[in-house]
């Protein structure tokens, strides 16, 4: 056996020859299971408020049900990082706005909705509570991401077979129809439908839709007239609020709220302690003012795990404002932990999508990056009050199971794609006729260049 024979056998044996086997973006892997791991330690010490000893329910309890969450977004993980076709995704993302739309009418007719603070957003199965934006932000993703393939390719099937038979429907042969139709409608129906529920996720789900198809390869001047219409829309939607005294789209009124709560932080001051005006601004403002206080007493350093006094004021402490948790137990340096995962994630995205060969590849890892950095860009800027309160968790760390196994099938495809594309560069690297052996010259040509030195030489 030859040394370098020998020498790569010797590599795929132990923990490094485990490793080297591991497909996808390593780089990708190692944030993931760092973050992770800050889930698991975080959930456990973040979440006192959870607990409930007299319901025989304690913090261990919810530490134990974590794990099995964590348990099954890895088996999530790997079942989308085995697919080995993409066209597997493609078929498969092609039913991602028919979910989205379903899930959306069960929350507007309360079909099995969970009421949750005066909002719609949870679907009862039963055996577990499913968020329905978490999936909606996903499936979204996945299915703008064929559609932009295929309007790019031109393989809207249906619309080319109902505009070839039917001479009415020759419209849909047209690219600004098909635009219409399979792009921009279920934007606009997506958006409606969440709107019911959350202003703050529809500017967010939206934004992120937007992004999706503008980097697929949608032109900014085909969406300027689109955006335009969500805008007159969304004001209607305002409006409408107004006009009937709250009852259509309620949520309007919370946005409206927590623009005015900035007001509220500089009244307090004027308001005298003890009064029920006082109690009511000072419970608006509680939990952002906490959050706050708890990234100060962090410093640089943190208090240490388990030490966080905040989160026994902060209710959503273990999900909203988990970032500052962090800081407040592993100080500065823990926080800008967090951020370079997060942006690494983006960097690693932008990469992946230059090894992608297919516009279906190149939408979809870019813009389920895009939805875990923008929203983890998000959290943080809300927990350092540079933004207005949205509810956006930390994904992958903070507690939430819908969030957390709808980001692992994200992570799954990210890392399933650039599995994919990986492997065909090195395909096409090792199909491709090398010129020397070694050097990049073919044998042929290694000949003739020493039968050429010969000549020169005079031993002809």
């Amino acid at each position: 056996m030859k040394k370098s024979e020998t020498k790569k056998a010797e590599a795929q044996g132990g923990i490094w020859g485990l490793i080297d086997r591991i497909q996808g973006d390593k780089v990708v892997w190692m944030i993931l299971i760092l973050l992770i791991l800050f889930s698991i330690v975080s959930i456990f010490s973040s979440t006192s408020l959870l607990a409930e000893p007299d319901k025989g329910i304690s913090r261990l309890d919810i530490f134990v049900e974590q794990l099995g969450i964590v348990v099954a977004g890895v088996a999530v993980i790997f079942i989308c990082y085995k697919i080995p076709y993409i066209k597997v995704f493609r078929v498969l993302s092609q039913i991602g706005f028919a979910l989205s739309a379903a899930l959306l009418l069960c929350l507007i007719c309360n079909i099995g909705a969970v009421e949750n603070h005066g909002a719609k957003r949870a679907l009862d199965l039963g055996f577990f509570q499913l968020h329905v934006y978490e999936v909606v932000k996903v499936a979204m993703v996945m299915y703008l991401a064929w559609a932009v393939h295929a309007y790019k390719s031109d393989s809207f099937g249906l619309a080319n077979r109902l505009s070839k038979r039917y001479k009415r429907l020759a419209f849909l042969a047209k690219p600004g129809w098909k635009r219409l139709v399979y792009i921009y409608l279920p934007i606009v129906i997506v958006c409606a439908g969440i709107l019911f529920g959350s202003v703050s996720s529809t500017l967010f789900i939206g934004g992120i839709m937007f992004l999706t198809i503008l980097i697929g390869g949608i032109p900014l001047k085909d969406l300027l007239l689109p955006a335009v219409v969500c805008i007159v829309a969304g004001g209607l939607c305002i409006g409408l609020y107004f006009v009937s005294g709250g009852k259509v789209f309620p949520r309007v009124g919370t946005a409206v709220q927590r623009v005015l709560l900035h007001e509220e932080r500089k009244n307090i001051k004027d308001l005298t302690p003890g009064t029920t005006e006082f109690q009511k601004t000072l419970d608006a403002i509680r939990q952002p003012e906490s959050a706050k206080i708890a990234i100060h007493e962090g410093g640089l350093l943190g208090k240490g795990p388990g030490n966080s006094t905040q989160k026994y004021t902060v209710s959503l402490m273990f999900s909203d404002y988990m970032y500052s948790f962090i800081v407040e137990e592993y100080g500065l340096w823990g926080g800008l932990l967090i951020i370079m995962l997060y942006i690494s994630l983006l960097a690693r995205g932008s990469l992946i999508v230059r090894y992608c060969d297919s516009d279906f590849a190149k939408t979809a890892v870019a813009g389920l990056t895009i939805l875990i950095t923008g929203q983890a860009l998000m959290h943080i800027y809300i927990n350092l009050d540079m933004g207005l309160l949205t509810g956006q968790t930390l994904p992958m760390i903070s507690h939430g199971n819908s969030s957390f196994l709808c980001f692992c099938v994200a992570f799954g495809v990210i890392l399933s794609i650039s599995k994919m594309a990986k492997a065909k560069i090195q395909k096409e690297t090792e199909e491709s006729e090398p010129l020397m052996e070694g050097m990049g010259v073919d044998e042929n040509v290694t000949d003739a260049m020493n039968d050429l030195d010969d000549f020169e030489s005079g031993r002809y």
